[in-house]
């Protein structure tokens, strides 16, 4: 009998951890840009994982299309988790707009038309699309432009946002409302999909913008959070796991802010109006 499929894309901390989390017992497709980060498979089988691998380019709608005929080849696709993402401190704006902002898209449309029924997808967002400042008029095009128009948006031209920065919250916010509007189509599969915002967590990612020029903001946010202190990969794999599982039947086409409470303190520290 075929195993379902779970598919995590990228495997850094987060996508590691999640993978831990729910492959069990089930057929693993891990995936990634780099071979050499796809080499954390040998690690899962040697724990009684069932792992594929397939490297992928998450910028690329061929690339994607790919690695999902690849999971619908392997079985039922019933959890599709999706991780990979680029920070400030590591790419340039056009980068981060490719893959934190194009790549969410092209994976919610391909994995769309494989999910099995019942089945469930989560999407790693940020916090910092909370903070991000967009209008409700940016939200609504950036939710439902049609995804080979997503970059075309003025306000998310290179020019217009900035920086690395500015890009990555933008690109984040426009994660979490995407998500809210492809909850529809998967629901026409029976399917489900929602997003995580983790707030700061102590990846290699998370502990390389702490080292960046925002590190010293970074800190003074978790200061000022109720936790007090840095998140865990294995936080936001509780997360996951509870949005991929059967206890959230009910649930589709939101966001949770994992955060440690730190939105929600920096908010109360805002000015109103």
């Amino acid at each position: 009998m075929d195993k379902d499929v779970v598919v995590v894309i990228g495997v850094g901390g987060m996508g590691r951890a999640i993978a831990r989390r729910i492959g069990s017992g089930r057929k693993l497709l891990l995936a990634d840009v780099s071979d050499a980060a796809l080499g954390v498979a040998d690690v899962l089988r040697g724990e009684g994982q069932d792992v594929a691998t397939q490297v992928v380019d998450v910028s690329s709608r061929e690339s994607v299309a790919a690695l999902a005929d690849t999971a619908a080849g392997l079985g039922r696709v019933t959890q599709v988790a999706h991780t990979a993402g680029l920070s400030p401190t590591q790419a340039s704006t056009e980068a981060i707009l490719r893959v934190d902002l194009l790549g969410v898209a092209l994976v919610l449309d391909e994995f769309a038309r494989v999910i099995a029924p019942g089945g469930a997808g989560v999407v790693i967002a940020s916090m910092s699309g909370y903070l991000a400042g967009l209008t409700p008029e940016q939200e609504s095009a950036a939710a439902t432009a049609p995804t080979d128009e997503l970059l075309d948006l003025p306000f998310l031209a290179p020019d217009a946002l900035g920086s690395p920065g500015v890009a990555y919250a933008r690109a984040k916010r426009a994660n979490i409302v995407r998500v809210q509007a492809a909850a529809a189509v998967w629901g026409e599969r029976g399917a489900r999909i929602n997003s995580i915002s983790p707030g700061v967590i102590s990846t290699p990612m998370g502990q390389g913008e702490l080292s960046g020029e925002s590190g010293e903001q970074m800190r003074a946010m978790v200061a000022m959070s109720a936790a007090k202190r840095l998140g865990t990969p294995d936080d936001i794999a509780a997360a996951a796991a509870f949005l991929l599982g059967q206890d959230a039947s009910y649930v589709s086409g939101t966001d949770i802010l994992v955060d440690g409470g730190t939105v929600a303190a920096v908010r109360r520290l805002l000015p109103t109006g």
